[in-house]
């Protein structure tokens, strides 16, 4: 099942990049969440269960809060309703291949905001990089300070994706913590995580992918510790 909006470009490796929708509500930059996160989806150790995600990274969220999760080490993608306790799949899970009913490592992303630009978060150089419909190169719009886990700095870049005011925010990785900037800003400030790698509700563990449903509400992709977080917005202007 592919989300409305969602469109596939070959890649001739493990992967395949997804350029998104863009950003269904509109987040006011001054929003603020809850620094307690609430597991949407896995969390029941690594593993290939029903209940269960093996490094996930991807996702998309319906309206209806349901959670759509690519789960690359066992090629498949896992559709989890809201409040369920467990997922299921709802593409593939046949072992990797190139069949057509076969995958092999699904969904990293790219964001495409509704202006066409293109936003790439560029993980060897710990930035992410705009371009205009058209444009023959990008401008740097968070990080590109070199790897760091300052202000101004990122350390291996993931999912991104675009609020209102083209404020980006992003998944810094080894920083395990969710970063915002705001357009044309020269430093960005941690809206979630930021406290050390680990597994307690205000933490992280190598964030990967990030979305907001409609209501402003924010889900990240918590690799490390085989789940999906959700951070419930507390203020948004």
């Amino acid at each position: 099942m592919v989300p409305y909006g969602a469109i596939f470009f070959p890649v001739y490796a493990t992967f395949s990049i997804i350029p998104l929708r863009g950003c269904s509500a509109d987040i006011h930059p001054n929003a603020r969440w809850k620094q307690n996160g609430l597991t949407v989806a896995g969390g029941n150790e690594q593993g290939n269960g029903i209940n269960q995600l093996s490094n996930p990274s991807g996702l998309h969220v319906d309206d209806d809060q349901t959670v759509y999760i690519a789960d690359p080490p066992n090629h498949r993608i896992v559709e989890w309703k809201s409040g369920a306790t467990s997922g299921q799949v709802v593409a593939s899970g046949n072992e990797e291949g190139s069949g057509t009913h076969q995958l092999s490592r699904p969904p990293q992303y790219v964001f495409v905001y509704r202006d066409h630009s293109v936003y790439v978060s560029d993980w060897g150089n710990h930035r992410v990089m705009k371009w205009m419909e058209g444009a023959k190169e990008g401008t740097t719009v968070a990080g590109g300070q070199g790897k760091g886990n300052g202000l101004t700095q990122l350390s291996s870049s993931e999912g991104v994706v675009i609020g209102q005011l083209d404020t980006v925010y992003v998944a810094d990785y080894w920083n395990a913590r969710i970063m915002c900037w705001l357009n044309g800003a020269t430093q960005g400030s941690v809206i979630v995580g930021g406290n050390g790698a680990g597994e307690q509700s205000n933490e992280l563990s190598g964030p990967e992918g990030l979305l907001f449903d409609r209501h402003g509400n924010f889900y990240v992709v918590d690799y490390g510790n085989h789940r999906v977080q959700k951070f419930n917005i507390g203020f948004n202007g």
